[in-house]
């Protein structure tokens, strides 16, 4: 099989984008190529690297995350792709795990993600240093080494995520009926499942989520979430994000019930303030 292509999107988040290409280049196992889908207030300059880096500037005043990724995935000149948050730091085995275990698995595999505080990805970090700090997520199990088939495709996130191109594009990507925040992984995740695409949890390709404000429930979302929620209703005849929408309907920002989703009204900023979190899973 050919090279790995490294995809990854950007809001006004340089020096996250920073972290992210500095890690690539500590890897053991750099990838063939970095695409970056730029749709930052001002165009992102990463420094020159051992590897081609491709910026396509895609402006826009909301968050098309399904169509960016989309995007990313038709720029990609190799079969093996790489989707990485911006906020991803790939350890040094990472895309080595992740590009060795789609040369054997035609399926949809996640990365292992840990959470990092406020001020630990500051300048002179190291992987040790990062991985001493980062916090593993409380319901993604991921094995040690090796990989493990995972039953529910609900628990597939985007955070950083690799799949065949070509398998991408039999399964028609994001939908882009999508936009904003949530929804548009957990569909991609469902829709793989259906066409009998495995979902595995890849040990030992860990990436380290950089920190950033975050709110839990995310607030700031909720009429994001409530669109792209009706979306994936429609579809699967099922909620997701389940836990944030019984959030939002005990703070009276939603009516919620088995058939219908409203969104009643915006969150307050003292909401706003009381939800902010410490712990970014987002």
């Amino acid at each position: 099989m050919n090279g790995v292509s490294v995809l990854t999107l950007v809001r006004n988040r340089a020096a996250h984008l920073d972290n992210l290409v500095e890690g690539l280049s500590r890897s053991d196992r750099r990838p063939d190529e970095l695409v970056v889908i730029d749709m930052s207030d001002e165009p992102v300059t990463p420094g020159a690297q051992a590897f081609p880096v491709h910026i396509e500037r895609m402006p826009t005043q909301g968050l098309p995350l399904a169509a960016a990724r989309n995007r990313a995935a038709a720029l990609a000149h190799h079969d093996r792709l790489v989707f990485l948050d911006v906020d991803c730091i790939p350890t040094a085995a990472c895309i080595g795990r992740l590009a060795d275990a789609l040369e054997r698995q035609d399926a949809l595999l996640c990365a292992d993600v840990r959470y990092l505080g406020p001020g630990d990805a500051s300048p002179g970090w190291t992987e040790d240093s990062l991985l001493a700090r980062g916090r593993a997520h409380p319901v993604r199990t991921f094995p040690a080494h090796g990989l493990r088939e995972e039953p529910n495709p609900g628990l597939f996130w985007s955070l950083a995520f690799a799949i065949r191109k070509r398998r991408f594009e039999a399964l028609g990507g994001f939908d882009e009926r999508f936009v904003g925040y949530g929804g548009e992984d957990t569909d991609f995740g469902f829709r793989a499942a259906a066409a009998g695409l495995p979902l595995l949890f890849v040990g030992g390709a860990i990436a380290c989520h950089q920190h950033h404000d975050s709110y839990e429930p995310p607030v700031q979302h909720v009429a994001d979430i409530v669109r792209n929620a009706t979306i994936f209703h429609a579809r699967w005849g099922r909620w997701p994000m389940e836990g944030w929408l019984d959030a939002f309907a005990a703070m009276g920002l939603v009516r919620w019930t088995d058939q219908e989703l409203v969104l009643r009204r915006p969150p307050t900023q003292d909401e706003h303030d009381a939800t902010r979190s410490s712990w970014p899973l987002q």
